[in-house]
């Protein structure tokens, strides 16, 4: 299995390295060697650190945070059909970001906006599905699938009444998914909730494991349920809101990639979680190379190209009975 992780960490820099050359300006693998090496002496650093490896820098995180929050919620629900999106964060931050737009927020608020409100969906879905102390994975994705539904409708509602307005443009840009216009700044203000949704990972995978066989052998085998049920849930809207604050609704990654990496390393939660996360990174980043490249000089929204990959992907794993939690 370390193999396999050291294989999947060597992929994901080979990917890294290569979305690196795809741009407007055609740029040769040394010359984007010496901007990284010499950041202050060469002619192509702001192209290359402050147009490119910011943009493929946030593309890992998205990959990252959508992947490991969905491995977190398919083995917590014992549910393969699960995504981030159930918790109700990506549907809350889409409703939020869309009012914004409407009522003129200046942009650079905007993506702490959406990460805000998407905590709060989430939030409600989490009082929604509690149960005594701890949660009920029926209601909880009851709860998601309707709340996010009553979102959708509000969104739908405001497109609707404002077809010809200037604002649809933009909102519309939001719900496809991209990275466009991203930079360190917003990188660095997600940075932190990232990271803590990582730290309650680490905190919970242990008793991920238990939890995939049941909640009451993982109680007979001493685990705290509703505190690993918690941590996991809190982990997982973390990261999704911060994964929607950079780039939208980009689908399918945290309902794709657990599957994928389930065939590669198997199921154990300790090294499924980090094959998540650089399959993840990897598959985003191909994806937003793919984005800017595939009708240049214009650029697809990387989340309705992921939808293209996603839907025949999963199909594929689930007619080949490889979809499993």
């Amino acid at each position: 299995m370390t193999a396999r992780l050291v294989g999947l960490l060597l992929l994901a820099f080979v990917t890294l390295g290569a979305s690196l050359l795809v741009g407007g300006v055609d740029l040769a693998p040394g010359a984007i060697f010496n901007a990284l090496a010499h950041p202050h002496a060469s002619a192509d650093v702001t192209i290359v650190w402050q147009l490119r490896l910011p943009r493929v820098v946030i593309a890992a995180a998205v990959g990252l945070e959508l992947s490991v929050a969905g491995a977190l919620l398919q083995g917590m629900l014992r549910n393969p059909l699960v995504d981030p999106y159930l918790t109700g964060v990506s549907a809350g931050a889409a409703a939020a970001i869309t009012l914004a737009i409407v009522a003129g927020v200046a942009a650079p608020l905007i993506p702490g906006i959406g990460f805000i409100a998407g905590l709060g969906a989430a939030l409600l879905v989490a009082s929604l599905a509690r149960r005594g102390a701890g949660l009920d994975a029926n209601r909880l994705i009851l709860a998601g699938v309707s709340l996010s539904a009553l979102f959708s409708a509000f969104i739908a509602l405001i497109l609707t009444r404002g077809q010809s307005a200037d604002y649809a443009a933009e909102i519309i840009s939001w719900l496809a998914g991209s990275m466009a216009g991203r930079g360190w700044n917003d990188l660095a203000l997600s940075l932190p909730y990232a990271g803590g949704g990582l730290i309650l990972a680490a905190l919970a995978v242990p008793m991920l494991n238990a939890l995939r066989v049941g909640t009451v052998r993982a109680a007979a085998a001493g685990v705290n349920v509703d505190r690993a049920q918690w941590l996991l849930l809190a982990s997982a809207a973390l990261l999704t809101a911060s994964a929607v604050a950079l780039a939208g609704m980009v689908g399918f990654v945290g309902l794709i990639v657990p599957h994928l990496a389930r065939r590669i390393v198997g199921s154990d939660a300790r090294v499924l979680v980090p094959a998540c996360a650089l399959l993840g990174m990897t598959l985003c980043m191909l994806a937003d190379a793919a984005a800017r490249t595939l009708v240049a000089p214009a650029e697809l929204p990387v989340g309705v190209l992921l939808a293209f990959i996603g839907v025949p992907t999963f199909l594929y794993l689930y007619l080949r009975g490889g979809v499993a939690a």
